[in-house]
């Protein structure tokens, strides 16, 4: 049996401390916007995006217990995410917009022609790993 899927957003945890910070990071950075803020269960919920892409910033009490989490909102451990991708229409360009936004690059840009795209990697301002992915070279041969 086939489930249709399709993805809806990435949830990353942060300390009630880090919230405003990190808003303010995927805003200046990466143009994202708030879309929704509200508060359960002791945890505050924002929900950022750009385009198609949203990202859940949950805030509240983290857990770092290494065992895998039978409740979602004891499982608010910023390690248990390595990274996400988010798809540009022109890496490069991408790459140069973000040094002008002081963003280091943790990795490349990077071509993979297996996959037929070129990508680099940056981190926002709690670490979190972020894979920016366009088009690969066009040249024949690779």
């Amino acid at each position: 049996m086939n489930i249709p899927l399709s993805h809806d957003h990435v949830g990353i945890s942060v300390t009630p401390e880090d919230l405003d910070a990190t808003i303010e990071w995927y805003s200046n950075k990466l143009g994202f916007i708030v879309e929704r803020k509200f508060e359960s269960h002791g945890t505050a919920f924002v929900f950022i995006v750009n385009g198609d892409v949203k990202i859940e910033l949950l805030a509240g009490a983290a857990n770092r217990n290494p065992t895998p989490p039978d409740n979602v909102l004891a499982s608010l451990d910023p390690e248990r995410l390595h990274h996400f991708c988010i798809a540009v229409d022109d890496l490069d360009a991408m790459v140069s917009q973000l040094r002008d936004r002081d963003v280091p690059l943790i990795g490349g840009p990077m071509d993979v022609p297996a996959i037929g795209r070129r990508i680099a990697f940056v981190t926002d301002n709690v670490g979190t790993i972020i894979e920016i992915s366009g088009p690969g070279s066009s040249l024949s041969g690779e």
